[in-house]
């Protein structure tokens, strides 16, 4: 696992959101459960928003709560949503605006995420400035089917040690094989439903976070 070279990228467990997980609890309440198991970063995607209005909402609810725990948000695709929450950054994919006009608009100081699916997207995401990237799906998973076949650990870890900005395994993640991921050069595991879906979500970051090396402290 890499050691921390960012002092913005100051977390190893990125919990992505998915109304669709929660066995029918509210999402806020979920995520709050997280944060108080110490997840460290967020970000919400939220295609179940009918309007504007409503992802605004929520991001505010999150940011609060973000706010509260020490944690940072980030949202999906939506830099409006973004800027009027003041939210950490945005998560950005292949169908979003380039990259460097999300740097334009949000500045040098937030982040920006991408997700990427093989070797030259990754390569790419870099050159073009991303702060990370999450990469996958590293196993099966039903959320990820439409990315083709999972890349497995090989493909994984080839991508983290190439690149100099972290690297999230995304994709299949959870308790059982979380350790196998974490043992090659990625920066940690970006995950949905192994939270969102837990009987138990505080409890289930505790474990997950368990099972990940400690960062270690930026030097400036």
């Amino acid at each position: 696992m890499k050691e921390l070279d960012s002092p913005w990228i100051d977390f190893n467990l990125y919990l992505i959101t998915g109304r669709g997980e929660t066995l029918g609890r509210n999402l806020e309440f979920v995520v709050e459960e997280a944060l108080r198991g110490g997840v460290r970063a967020v970000q919400l995607r939220d295609k179940s928003a009918t309007s504007t209005k409503e992802l605004y909402e929520t991001a505010q609810e999150l940011r609060r709560l973000t706010s509260r725990y020490g944690a940072k948000l980030l949202i999906n695709d939506r830099i409006d949503v973004a800027l009027a929450v003041e939210a950490d950054g945005v998560h950005i994919g292949s169908s979003s605006l380039p990259l460097y006009k999300v740097r334009r608009l949000l500045g040098e100081r937030k982040l920006i995420g991408v997700s990427c699916h093989n070797q030259t997207q990754a390569i790419t995401a870099q050159e073009m400035g991303a702060d990370f990237i999450t990469f996958g799906p590293v196993y099966y998973t039903p959320s990820k089917a439409d990315y083709g076949e999972p890349v497995g650990i090989e493909k994984l870890n080839k991508v983290a040690q190439m690149l100099q900005i972290p690297v999230f395994a995304l994709g299949g993640v959870n308790l059982d094989n979380c350790a196998e991921v974490v043992a090659g050069d990625v920066r940690g595991i970006a995950l949905i439903s192994a939270i969102l879906s837990a009987p138990e979500p505080r409890e289930a970051a505790k474990r997950l976070l368990a099972l990940l090396p400690p960062l270690e402290e930026h030097n400036d």
